[in-house]
Parts: structure tokens; sequence; C-alpha cells
């Protein structure tokens, strides 16, 4: 429980207004549940027996405490009711009475209703609070971590473990609110009714919690291990839409079948277990309601038989009735035991990638940067994904304002780790990365990613409008700035052929598009953004030649008077570069011009004759 506070302590101060309506509602709901109950009473007294009639007003006094306010008040409602059968006649005055009881309880069931209407704005406002965090944390951590992760995972987490927070904790929130009210009122009408029986009930009721809290025990074990598994569920599912081209071209639905298979029966074990010990609550809670019950009406009966004072026939039936009232909130608040525990588990899977560290952070003193006007700088950097194996080793170079660079090399040489590094998508070990003799661990993230554009392999686009998808980073652009940026890319022109122009929906990925136009609108996109600094990986390296030939023409219209890094495996697509660096096992081995290196005759003129040959 010292979790559920915890989690409390964080999301409800901006709900603080609402608890304090909720928490008024419900207190008034429970009075008035008292008083419906109480007014039994003297229906049975005065309306069944005639010496209960009572003919004196007494006067209000409160000289010796509430004890004598307590009896005059007693006595006085009986007055009444008497006046009233006398008047009346005994069965007019029981109707005028149960008239009171359904008012008092229209009152109690509209009070009730009110702390539920309340509450329910806190329990959707916390769960949309908790799906915001976790999805802005998500955006901003470094894509390092998600080489840890799996994609089906973090979607669980961002989604069923939420609705299982939901479901569990806020909804138990409501039940923490109301049910000790009502139990703390009822018990304390109870105590004024017959102490002795109610200190009874106090020694056996923690008797019941004490059961019913050593079923849940293992409940929030069980429930972890259901949220983690379906996170694996989600990561196949993931997966197999990713992959289902390369599924069906192999042949695999069986074994993927079989792997689903697998997922879902452990899935269907673990719940199993979860649901038939939550489910064990309610019979257990039933069954030791009914022998307290049982073990009250017996020493309440025995009170009785021995004619105390303070309790008959009619106070005894209506002392039962507001027990009956505490049983279903006791019933609940074991219930929301379980569900806690149940959501706890759920909420400590969100937590993990809450409290994730963020390794790509500003510091205090980040310094602005607007512009691009001299140079670039990587000064003997090194680098490692795992912090075991170099993919970068003591790595210099610089870049002049304006000029194009080319980086070529085999597979895993370093090459588009070289380009990351740039807009911190990943920090160095050693050594620094400047611009304009700035090091841009120094640089605000925003105004450093702002200076640049990216253009890659694999076009990322949003299943969105195409209009969208050009503006995608840039505000207030005008329809005018976005039609000339897609003829700049060569996109205008199939752009209007769609049926629906710039406001076509290019489906998941931009699956309603040729690979070229998927390209030519990312190209579009960096167009309109018109940053200083372009990076370019691979960019035609998966198109056939006429997309090739059209989307070549649009990088040299982007290139132009930019500061570019291009990484290509066709070095066709490089000759013209003012510098070409050949990466080998993490190092700039060569550089030069393309004849520079041609001349070299070293391992650009091998790649460059294996391509021509």
């Amino acid at each position: 429980m010292k979790d559920f506070f915890r989690v409390l302590k964080l999301y409800i101060p901006p709900y603080k207004k609402n608890l304090v309506f909720a928490f008024i509602f419900n207190i008034l709901a429970a009075l008035f549940i008292v008083f419906s109950m109480a007014s039994m009473i003297p229906m049975l007294e005065v309306i069944l027996q005639d010496d209960k009639n009572v003919h004196e007003l007494l006067t209000w006094s409160f000289n010796n405490g509430f004890s004598e306010f307590g009896s005059t008040l007693k006595n006085n409602i009986y007055y009444y009711i008497t006046l009233a059968k006398e008047d009346y006649g005994p069965a007019n005055a029981l109707l005028i009475l149960g008239i009171v009881v359904v008012i008092a309880t229209l009152l109690k069931t509209g009070f009730t209703y009110l702390a539920s209407y309340t509450m329910i704005g806190v329990r959707n406002g916390v769960t949309r609070d908790i799906r915001n965090k976790i999805y802005r944390k998500l955006v901003e951590l470094p894509l390092g971590f998600y080489s840890e992760e799996r994609k089906g995972d973090m979607m669980a987490r961002s989604t069923v473990d939420v609705q299982e927070v939901e479901a569990s904790i806020m909804s138990s929130l409501d039940m923490f609110l109301k049910n000790p009210i009502i139990v703390i009122v009822v018990l304390g009408s109870m105590l004024f009714i017959s102490f002795k029986l109610t200190l009874f009930v106090f020694i056996v009721l923690p008797i019941m919690g004490f059961i019913i809290g050593r079923i849940g025990k293992n409940l929030k074990k069980t429930s972890r291990e259901g949220q983690n598994k379906m996170g694996e569920i989600l990561g196949v599912i993931e997966e197999t839409l990713s992959g289902l081209r390369i599924i069906k071209a192999f042949n695999a639905e069986k074994r993927m079948d079989n792997r689903f298979w697998n997922e879902t029966e452990s899935y269907r074990r673990i719940n199993n277990r979860l649901q038939r010990r939550r489910d064990l609550a309610h019979p257990t809670s039933e069954f030791l309601g009914t022998i307290m019950v049982i073990i009250i009406v017996w020493y309440g009966g025995s009170l009785i038989i021995d004619e105390d004072a303070s309790l008959n026939m009619a106070t005894f039936l209506t002392y039962l009735g507001m027990f009956y009232q505490i049983i279903n909130p006791a019933k609940a608040f074991s219930q929301a035991t379980y569900n806690i525990q149940k959501g706890m588990a759920a909420y400590e899977r969100i937590e993990a990638v809450l409290d994730a560290e963020l390794s790509i952070k500003e510091h205090d003193g980040s310094e602005k940067i607007q512009e691009f006007k001299d140079k670039i700088e990587y000064r003997n950097i090194t680098f490692s994904y795992n912090n075991e194996v170099d993919v970068l080793k003591d790595v210099s170079l610089t870049i002049p304002q304006g000029k194009t660079i080319a980086l070529v090399g085999q597979s895993g040489s370093g090459k588009t780790t070289f380009v990351d590094l740039l807009p911190r998508f990943y920090d160095v070990q050693s050594g620094g990365i400047y611009i304009d003799g700035h090091n841009i661990k120094d640089l605000r993230l925003f105004d450093l990613r702002e200076l640049m554009g990216n253009v890659n392999q694999d076009a990322i686009l949003f299943n969105d409008s195409i209009y969208n998808n050009i503006t995608f980073g840039v505000e207030n652009a005008t329809m005018e700035e976005v039609i000339d940026a897609a003829k700049v890319a060569n996109a205008h022109d199939f752009i209007e052929a769609t049926e629906d122009g710039y406001q076509t929906k290019i489906g998941d990925r931009g699956s309603k598009l040729s690979g070229g136009q998927r390209q030519r609108l990312s190209i579009a996109r960096a167009i309109l953004k018109n940053p200083p600094i372009l990076i370019l990986d691979e960019a035609t390296s998966a198109l056939d030649t006429e997309s090739e030939r059209l989307v070549q023409d649009a990088l040299e219209k982007l290139m132009k008077n930019r500061t570019s890094l291009v990484i290509a495996h066709r070095l066709s697509t490089v000759r013209n570069a003012d510098m070409i660096c050949v990466f080998h096992e993490g190092k700039i081995v060569e550089t030069g011009t393309h004849d520079e290196l041609i001349a070299l005759n070293g391992i650009y003129n091998k790649l460059h004759s294996m391509q021509m040959s």
C-alpha cells in the first residue's frame, strides 16, 4: 500500500479540488445512510409497540454532554411520531415515516452519484496524465535505449499497462475515498446504539482482513509476470506485421503461428493463476461476512436475553441493518486490495520507462546557436554502443561550411554512426564534436538539431496527408512554400496526380507510394526545413534507375550551397563531392577527391573497380 500512496502523491495534486468535493459528497452520503437506517428504530418501536408512545416534549440541552442530547433527540422524535399516530392513525404515520426513509435514501444515492461523478474526472485525468507522461518519455529517450528494448514491450507499457493502472489503481481510488468514510460513520453510529456489541465487532473484524490479505500476498508477482508476457505477445505481433512479406515468402506462417501459440498459452496459464486467486476474494469475504453476522446475532441475542438496557429487539434489528451497510464496503476493500496489487505490477513496468536515464541531455548553461557560419570539427572521437567494442576509433575530420563530404566504405565501417553523432543521437565516449568552435554537448539540443536536415535510405513517413508529411517539424508553412519545396524535389507532379493532391493520405509508412515517391517526399520535407547542414544516408541506394535519376536531381538541388554529409555505397553518386572520406574498421583511412583517391590506388580504388566491373 505504500507504493499505492506514492503513486497517488505523484498524480493527484492537480485534482485536489475534485477530491475535496468527492470527500464532502461521500460524508453526506454516509450520514444519510445512517439516517435512513436509524429511522427504522422509531418505526419498529412506536408504530408496532403502544408502550413506546411519548407524550412529553423535552427542552434541548447540552449541559450534560452528548448523551443527554442523544436522549432528548430520541424522546422528541418519538413525541412527534406519537402525535402523527394519534392524529392520522398508525397506518398513515407509518406511511409518513416511510416517505422520510425514501427521501433519505434518495439523498444518499444522489450524493453517492455526485461523488462518483466527481471521481470519474479524477480517474480519467490521472490516466491521461500517465499516458502523456510515458509517451513524452518515449520520445525523449535516446536511440540507444531502444537497442536494448523490444518495440512490442514498449507498446505494451504504453497501452496495456496504462489500461491496467486505470482499471486497478484508479478504480480503487474511489473506493479508498468512499468506503472508509461509510465504515467510520456507520461504525460510529453503531457505537452509539450499542457500545458492547460494536466493541465485539472490532475484535472479530480484523481477523477477516488478515485472512483476505494472506490470500492476495503473491498477487503482485503473478500480475507482473502476466504484464511481461503481454509485452512479449505484442512484440511478436509487431514483428509479424513488420515482416509479413518475408514470412509469406519463406512459407513460415506455421512457424510464426506456433511461436505465437506458445506465448499465448503461457499467458493463459499465468492469467489462470492470477484470476483464480483474485476471484477468491469475493467468496472468501462473503463466507467470512456470514460467519461474522452469525456471531453478532448470537452475541446481540444474548444481550437481549440478559435484558441489557441498552439493547432491545427493534434496536438490534436496526443494528444488523447498519452492519450490513459496512459489509459491502469491506468486500470492496478486499477486492480493491487485490486490484491494487495487480495495478502496481503494471505501474512498476511503466515506472521503469519513466525512470530510465536520459543519457543525451542538456546542462544548465547550454548555449543557443541560430546559424552555422564556419566549420564542423570531429576531434579525436571514439565511440562504442556497449562500452566494449569501439565502432569509431580516434577519428578526426574538419568539414568546412558549404562543402559536400562523402563517406564511403564497407558496411559496418562506422559511416552511419559517424553522422548520427552530429545531431547527438548518441554521445561520444572521448574526444568532441564542434560547430563553429562550440562543443555540441554545450549547445541546446533543439537549436543543434534545427541546423540539420536528414534524408535516409528508408524514407520515414507518417500515416497522414502528403501536406502534413512535408511540413513535419516546420511550423506555419504556407501552401505556396510547400508546393515550391515539392517542385524542387521533383514531387509536385505525382502529388497532383493523386486523388486528393496534397491532402492525400499515404498510408502506414507511405505504403501507398512507390519507393522513389517516398524518397522525394522526404527530400521535399528537408527542402522546406531549409537547414544549413544536410545529412544524406544512402538516399538513392534502394531505387530503380528512373527513380534514382529523379531523386539524385532533387538531391543536387537540395545540396546546393549547403554543408552536406553524404553516405553512399554507389560511388558514382559522389564523384563530384568536395572531399571523400573512406572508412575502414572505425577509422578514416583515406581522404581526397575522386581523382586523388583513384590515383592513390588504395581501398577506394578497389571499391570503385569492383563496382565498375
